[in-house]
């Protein structure tokens, strides 16, 4: 429940996590109450991209950066048509933009959205929290929504868990729609949308891809009803052992070797298409400051990560799957985790990270361009 107000800075605050823990402070944003998955994210700017962002539906993001909102909110930094977070948090609000492009502070578009947040709060103090004990329910209370501490955390402890969440349908597209190609068109892509951001079919509209955005929903005889030279799988929320349906799809791309691509969810996706796990990380990667080394070249990237859960594939060694041989492409260098797949026998490959980084940084926009390699190697 959210209600719009705007003496929200003067409004106390409550966050209460799952396991008990309190954090009182000033609402921000829309006053009411809100529930999701408490998570952090590293990044110190690009909170808008964060905020627009599909892959952040039903969680409640904390700002390790203690300054947020100095550039307030404009109209092309926009993901999707609308913030998806289920709630904000945030330690030293920026009283007043500073920027040319600003048309409206962060506090007002939270508000105009109806996301509940809290700021003034030691966010510091929450995030060492959430690294020791691992990302966990949390709920937000400001206004009339505020009671007594176990009343709130028992209301915390109804929300639903992450594991186990099927959300992909719940933010992608309902309706096919086409971003054409900037300049001369070379290939045709059909991108099967989980949770897209749209700075991704605009990276590879620049290289002269004509991309045809499919529902989460879309079938096998719907992807190749647009003749695609490639095939996408984007990024997107939720728990990837609960998506069948787009796990079957690949399959059938994969069965008939179309190159294809995917990133953050996509790789989870593929990771589950040729017979691998997938597990929950503690507390996830999230923000623009990742190293990644890419092991099929040595080079070491900072790339943009928002991810919860990881492919459990082996680094050590070449695997036999049903689409022949796959092999991990890239790592994390921070704890080891898979952050990326490519098949040896056929044209197909992922990563878990974000290479479209808006708004950086831009290690890993070469990926776009070994996809594009990809169709040009099959056309040819």
């Amino acid at each position: 429940m959210t209600t719009s107000t705007r003496g929200a800075a003067k409004t106390p605050a409550v966050l209460v996590l799952e396991d008990g823990r309190v954090f009182r402070g000033r609402a921000y944003g829309a006053v009411g109450a809100t529930f999701g998955e408490a998570v952090f994210s590293t990044g110190m700017t690009g909170y808008q991209e964060t905020l627009t962002d599909p892959s952040y539906h039903r969680q409640v993001v904390v700002m390790t950066a203690p300054h947020v909102g100095n550039t307030g909110v404009n109209d092309e930094d926009m993901e999707s048509k609308k913030i998806w977070v289920s709630g904000y948090v945030v330690r030293d609000p920026a009283r007043v933009p500073s920027s040319w492009r600003s048309k409206r502070t962060l506090d007002e578009e939270l508000d105009a959205q109806g996301v509940v947040g809290i700021s003034g709060i030691d966010t510091r103090a929450l995030t060492r929290h959430l690294r020791e004990r691992g990302a966990m329910r949390v709920g937000i209370f400001s206004g009339d929504a505020v009671s007594d501490e176990a009343t709130m955390l028992a209301e915390v402890r109804k929300a639903p868990e992450m594991t186990g969440a099927d959300l992909s349908a719940e933010v992608a597209t309902k309706e096919a729609y086409v971003v054409p190609a900037i300049g001369e068109k070379k290939f045709t892509v059909a991108a099967v949308d989980l949770g897209i951001k749209g700075m991704t079919p605009h990276r590879m509209a620049e290289r002269g891809i004509e991309v045809h955005v499919l529902p989460a929903t879309a079938s096998v005889e719907d992807v190749y009803a647009v003749d695609p030279d490639g095939v996408f799988f984007s990024n997107g929320p939720g728990d990837p052992a609960t998506a069948d349906h787009p796990v079957s799809v690949m399959q059938a791309v994969l069965e008939r070797g179309t190159p294809l691509f995917g990133i953050c969810f996509g790789n989870q996706i593929l990771g589950r298409a040729l017979g691998f796990g997938t597990y929950k990380l503690k507390y996830g990667h999230r923000g623009i400051n990742q190293p990644v080394q890419d092991r099929t070249t040595g080079k070491v990237e900072v790339t943009a990560h928002n991810h919860g859960f990881a492919v459990d594939a082996p680094t050590d060694k070449v695997s036999d799957t049903p689409f022949g041989r796959a092999e991990v492409s890239h790592v994390c260098l921070n704890d080891n985790v898979v952050e990326g797949l490519q098949l040896l026998d056929k044209p197909a490959f992922s990563v878990q990270y974000h290479p479209e980084a808006a708004a950086g940084p831009h290690d890993a926009a070469y990926l776009f361009d070994r996809f594009v390699s990809l169709m040009e190697g099959q056309r040819a």
